[in-house]
């Protein structure tokens, strides 16, 4: 019986490990299947509470979190709200940055590519005549989504842009931004 690897790490990820996940996901496509889920509750006002614990994934149930994450949501003063937290397009853009963060870093890692920094900055453009059902002509979610970011890694700038455009490609969070959802709405009596 052989030794098992010793694990290889690089930006701080488990690169034996991540190889090992994608080995065992082409053996078993069933295990990449995955269920997230979060129960909100409306505190007052514009604020509410999201908790998020339990997920279904690689075919079980995971009890790897005892204690929920909980997410505060408010709106700022000019929105009427307490500014208890970030508002839920400002979440929507933490989503996006967290997203395309762990994609860069992992897919670096994955190529060898070690990663010394990595920030984004991101913006969007809201205007709330839809959210205000003011107009039927503006949506009311962003018109547009800006993020610019700057990477310090050992790695040419070709390499760096292959790889963002690699990471544009495979990031969730970026999918469910650019291309439409099926989302069902029902009341739970």
């Amino acid at each position: 019986m052989s030794a098992p690897a010793e694990a290889v790490e690089l930006n701080g990820v488990n690169v034996t490990q991540l190889t090992d996940t994608v080995g065992a996901i082409q053996g078993d496509p069933s295990i990449a299947q995955f269920r997230f889920r979060a129960r909100t509750r409306w505190e007052g006002g514009g604020k509410s509470t999201t908790e998020i614990q339990g997920f279904h994934g690689a075919n079980a149930e995971d009890t790897s979190r005892t204690e929920p994450f909980v997410l505060t949501g408010d709106e700022p003063p000019v929105l009427l709200g307490g500014n208890a937290g970030p508002n839920a397009v400002e979440a929507v853009l933490h989503a996006l940055t967290s997203c395309l963060t762990v994609g860069f870093v992992y897919n670096a890692a994955a190529k060898g590519i070690a990663v010394r920094s990595l920030d984004f900055e991101i913006e969007g453009e809201l205007d709330l005549h839809g959210f205000l059902g003011l107009s039927e002509d503006v949506r009311p979610g962003y018109d547009r989504i800006r993020i610019r970011y700057r990477v310090d890694a050992d790695a040419s700038d070709d390499e760096i842009e292959e790889l963002c455009h690699y990471v544009q490609r495979t990031s969730p969070v970026l999918d469910i931004v650019r291309n439409p959802v099926k989302v069902t709405l029902a009341r739970v009596h």
